[in-house]
């Protein structure tokens, strides 16, 4: 007989020390932007099929969704009742909704208690989480969302508790254990228990240990949900510990992790010659937005600083900065004050920035796992990508063949010419399923606001990174591809793209 729910209140594991003090990860977070593409799956039913809250619908048409993911028709409708669920799903397939509107549709606020807790393993990833929560309850005005995590001063979040206790609270398994170690947070009224990433948190004893004594503190009749784009055979049964009869939502084979629109091209090289190469494919590559995975906090610095140097204006995140300062940089690259971001694997999962159509690994994952998960930042819910791994030694080869065997995917060497087509979307008409905000092309992006009597254009222009690209010219003779208004009796920020004249 399998071990379920009442074995985790049982089991002791190993002590270790508090997740918000160990360096990287991965993740990210979301500002307040059209949320992922309106991607339509194979059953296309629309929102207001699953009977949410006339505040939620609202919420959804505002943030550009039209159409339910394939794994958002699947679980909302027994998330909602209740059940608990597991859930492997493709990177940037809308999961993260799945949990949230899940959560909102059930919640009944009561002042001061706390109805539903969210465990994440990375700072960036519980920011992100919150702002999805406090996007999709604009329209509950009753209900308070707040985020904690590591290196910020603990007093300013006991203050937080005990001055304007939040309904939700989404957090690092560290600083929330602290908290209710403390007392001061209760969690003896969470109604609902979700981990996001949940392999990340599960896999290692370390982290899984926290997570079991926050689990421990909590009610027993609760809905727990868990999800993850990687989840092996080996970590379910774990999940299943925490859950009664829960809901199973998997991919069918490993092979069909591999991300829809996305193509993959590697380059044998030599250490010394990718600095070069680099060079030249951000001069030749038509990007909206880029992120460039390295292996260390020194490459990080090294290479953004390199590039500043070649006049390519890029910025960089990794776990030697400081939070305020790593929020600042990822909010600015998410709003496209910057196009091209040097990362660690802190930003590897979760990182949900719709512009990205291009990953470049300067240095190749150290596994499977982490390069799907690098690459799924392109291509985000149904669009086009382009990914590029460099490999200059022999245990990266062993790592690219284990990707192609693993993911059944044929990953060729990259072509002297790439058809652009392939990877950037460019939108020659608006489908209301699509979020204007993903017409970002050719590092112009105009931002019309419409209002009864006056419209007003102002273009956003990076000339930096297209000196070589005639930008003054393309910016004089803009070829508006589409203008869509809405409301006209209410002002309103639309997006649309300009592209090249050729």
């Amino acid at each position: 007989m399998g071990e379920t729910r009442d074995d985790v209140y049982e089991e002791e594991l190993v002590d270790y020390e508090e997740e918000e003090e160990k360096a990287p990860d991965s993740a990210a977070k979301v500002n307040g932007e059209a949320p992922k593409k309106g991607y339509v799956g194979i059953h296309s039913s629309g929102f207001r099929d699953f009977l949410l809250k006339p505040e939620l619908l609202r919420a959804i048409v505002d943030s550009g969704f039209e159409h339910p993911s394939e794994v958002q028709h699947e679980c909302i409708p027994q998330a909602i009742l209740g059940m608990d669920v597991i859930c492997q799903a493709k990177s940037g397939m809308g999961k993260t909704a799945v949990f949230v509107l899940s959560t909102l549709q059930q919640i009944d606020p009561v002042a001061g208690q706390v109805s539903a807790l969210v465990l994440c393993h990375t700072r960036e990833l519980a920011y992100q989480i919150c702002h999805e929560f406090e996007r999709f309850s604009t329209y509950l005005p009753d209900l308070k969302v707040a985020v904690f995590y590591g290196g910020v001063n603990i007093k300013l979040h006991k203050d937080l508790l005990k001055n304007e206790c939040p309904h939700i609270v989404v957090g690092t398994p560290g600083r929330i254990l602290a908290l209710a170690r403390d007392k001061d947070l209760s969690l003896k009224n969470v109604r609902h228990f979700i981990l996001d990433e949940c392999d990340k948190m599960l896999e290692s004893l370390d982290m899984r240990r926290d997570v079991q004594e926050i689990f421990k503190m909590t009610p027993h009749d609760k809905q727990v949900m868990m999800f993850s784009a990687t989840l092996s055979k080996e970590i379910r049964p774990v999940c299943k510990k925490f859950m009664q009869d829960p809901m199973e939502i998997y991919v069918d084979d490993e092979a069909k992790l591999t991300l829809h629109g996305l193509v993959q091209h590697y380059i044998k090289l030599t250490e010394a010659e990718k600095n070069r190469k680099l060079n030249d494919l951000l001069d030749a590559l038509d990007f909206n937005q880029v992120v460039i995975f390295v292996k260390s906090v020194s490459r990080a610095a090294e290479l953004n600083k390199l590039l500043s140097e070649c006049n390519f204006p890029s910025i960089c995140i990794h776990s030697g900065m400081n939070q305020e300062e790593r929020l600042k940089r990822y909010k600015g690259f998410k709003e496209g004050h910057n196009r091209i971001l040097v990362a660690t694997d802190l930003v590897g999962r979760g990182i949900d920035i719709e512009r990205v159509n291009i990953v470049i690994n300067y240095d190749m994952p150290d596994s499977a796992d982490t390069y799907l998960h690098r690459v799924g930042r392109a291509g985000r819910f149904g669009t086009k990508g382009l990914a590029i791994t460099f490999v200059s030694s022999a245990a990266d080869s062993d790592v690219l063949n284990d990707v192609q065997e693993r993911f059944e995917v044929d990953i060729k060497e990259l072509p002297e010419q790439i058809d652009t087509a392939t990877y950037r979307w460019r939108i020659t008409h608006w489908d209301h399923g699509v979020p204007l905000a993903t017409c970002f092309l050719d590092a112009v992006l105009i931002e019309v606001w419409v209002s009864q009597f006056t419209m007003k254009a102002s273009v956003w222009w990076d000339e930096g990174v297209c000196r070589r690209t005639s930008s003054k010219l393309m910016y004089k003779s803009l070829n508006l591809w589409s203008l869509e208004t809405c409301s006209p009796s209410s002002t309103q920020q639309t997006k649309v793209a300009a592209g090249r004249h050729d």
